[in-house]
């Protein structure tokens, strides 16, 4: 597939993205994270909620595997990939780092998908993942995974965030998302676009479609596909910060790994991701372990998206012999 990138400089491009690392003001936070104690409180609500959830994902799980028509099926994962390429392609590459832009079709698109991934509107999303790259792995990190492997997966989500997270994510600069009238327009539609793009109509393809029974299709390709597509997003934060190598940046906690990148469609790539925040591929990996590049490629060939940012090869060759620990991932030079 032929495309047009932009190519740019490491210092250049991260400046561009609200994201440059602030080291000084991550050594102060770690140094105040080991005077100060931090009580911990529970939100009993989201305890129930995703518990109420998980369970019946279980269920859902049960009508997948042995009572659906074979559409629904395909139809369950199908779904997994349009929700995961809102946060992805939307949510993440898009709005969090600016690293490729998006004509307006493609971003209304991408943002009903996002609603029908359910994990906040789109701005409040990026404002805790500018805060991630940020402030990475302290107390401002909405998901800082020095808290345990459960925090980092979804325990944030179940306590009140640290002070730190709020305070710091005021500093942040977010006058592009509040001035983009497609995020403006879904923070204020969340509730009702969020229920209907992630159940109802989910629901209701697999029954006009082909007959399939409202109750299991609910339940597949309704509940047990948006737990499925929370936790391959959660696997970012946890695992990908946990096990695997580090052949861009071995100072870092992000990790490659392989296995994230299939569930996550494209997001695996961790340790590039955060040593070339900028670069909208994320990983060197292939189509075949980043289905999100290949969506935007495929964008970018009809004229939706353009000025996909791109790291110089001689950069990311320097940066691995200076930081890296361990090869490269094989790279397919023919879809990279």
């Amino acid at each position: 597939m032929t495309t047009v990138t932009k190519t740019v400089e490491l210092s250049q491009a991260i400046k561009e993205q609200y994201l440059a690392q602030d080291f000084d003001e991550v050594r102060k936070l770690n140094d105040e994270s080991k005077l100060k104690t931090f009580n911990r409180r529970i939100v009993w609500r989201n305890v129930l909620l995703f518990g109420l959830l998980h369970a019946a994902a279980v269920l859902g799980t049960y009508h997948l595997l042995f009572c659906v028509k074979w559409y629904t099926f395909i139809w369950t994962f199908s779904c997994w990939v349009i929700s995961g390429l809102g946060i992805t392609a939307g949510a993440h590459r898009l709005w969090s780092h600016r690293c490729y832009k998006a004509k307006l079709p493609l971003r209304i698109f991408l943002m009903l998908c996002n609603s029908m991934a359910v994990q906040n509107d789109i701005i409040e999303w990026s404002r805790d993942h500018r805060c991630h790259h940020k402030w990475t792995d302290t107390d401002a990190d909405p998901h800082n995974v020095n808290r345990g492997f459960f925090f980092s997966h979804m325990g944030w989500l179940l306590e009140k965030k640290h002070p730190k997270v709020k305070e710091m994510g005021t500093k942040l600069d977010l006058s592009d998302l509040f001035n983009d009238p497609v995020c403006a327009f879904q923070r204020k539609y969340y509730l009702p676009l969020s229920i209907f793009s992630c159940f109802i109509f989910p629901t209701w393809v697999a029954v006009a479609g082909w007959g399939e029974s409202a109750f299991y299709a609910f339940y597949t390709a309704g509940v047990f596909r948006y737990v499925w597509t929370l936790h391959a997003t959660w696997l970012i934060n946890s695992a990908a910060h946990t096990f695997g190598y580090k052949p861009y940046d071995a100072t870092i906690s992000p990790v490659e790994s392989v296995w994230t990148d299939v569930l996550a469609i494209g997001e695996g790539g961790h340790n590039f991701h955060h040593t070339f925040p900028q670069d909208y591929r994320t990983s060197e990996y292939g189509y075949e372990l980043n289905l999100t590049k290949l969506f935007i490629d495929a964008m970018q060939m009809i004229g939706q998206a353009y000025d996909c940012k791109t790291v110089a090869e001689e950069v990311i060759a320097r940066q691995c012999a200076s930081k890296g620990e361990g090869p490269r991932p094989v790279v397919s030079k023919k879809n990279n």
